[in-house]
């Protein structure tokens, strides 16, 4: 699966590929990335990206040309390729939209930075616009790497074991339960009993009624909804 970056910096995320599973996972081939620099398609003598916004505001807005002319090289190349644009200002993304997406050949990241992006880039190119929380990055590249993480771990043979993505949080409605690993004892805090006497239908049990108190501790909204529908 191949993964392109829009961005302005690069070198932002060049460094998250280099280790673990998904610089493994570059290596086997599975997945590949590359970047496209705005600055590199601006028509302006002095590489400039941003201009003032209309209408006044603080700060500036990443203007217009540089971002369609990438694109527009982009989608010439590749015409499958699957525009996100990353922005507070959204739908929250979620791991059925992970599973989703890992089944694309090529999504393109399009990562705002100072005061955003001229909205008319986004109505023109957006296949999908996500936020991954409530809050203001300085800009949009750890978004994109959020998501293509999330995204890479769902595509074939990345994950070592694909059995772990059928107990992770978000796979039902609650969230996992809690996990543990030796010694049996740290610090006089002690493995949960059960845990070690073998029975692996109490311990399904068990880690089912842990996750239930997990999330309606943490998260209220989950467990209101799987109360609900079990109703």
């Amino acid at each position: 699966m191949r993964f392109s970056f829009v961005t302005l910096f690069p070198s932002l995320i060049q460094g998250y590929f280099s280790d673990s599973i998904l610089a493994r996972a570059m290596k086997e081939k599975r997945i590949t990335i590359d970047f496209y620099d705005p600055r590199d398609f601006t028509a302006n003598k002095h590489k400039k990206v941003d201009a003032p916004m209309i209408g006044g505001g603080a700060g500036m807005l990443m203007t217009p040309q540089p971002l369609m002319d990438t694109l527009a090289s982009i989608k010439k190349e590749s015409p499958d390729a699957h525009i996100i644009f990353v922005t507070p200002v959204a739908k929250s993304f979620k791991q059925n939209d992970a599973k989703r997406l890992a089944q694309k050949k090529h999504l393109v990241f399009v990562s705002g930075r100072y005061e955003g992006i001229d909205e008319r880039v986004i109505e023109t190119w957006a296949d999908e616009v996500f936020s991954i929380g409530d809050f203001i990055l300085t800009g949009g590249e750890l978004a994109s790497m959020v998501i293509c993480d999330a995204v890479s771990r769902n595509v074939e043979g990345v994950l070592g074991n694909s059995d772990s993505l059928t107990v992770e949080s978000f796979e039902t409605p609650l969230l996992e339960a809690p996990s543990f690993t030796k010694p049996k004892i740290y610090e006089n805090k002690a493995v949960v009993s059960e845990f070690l006497k073998g029975n692996h239908s109490k311990i399904t049990d068990l880690k089912k009624e842990l996750a239930l108190c997990k999330t309606k501790y943490f998260r209220p909204d989950l467990y209101k909804k799987k109360v609900s529908h079990e109703k």
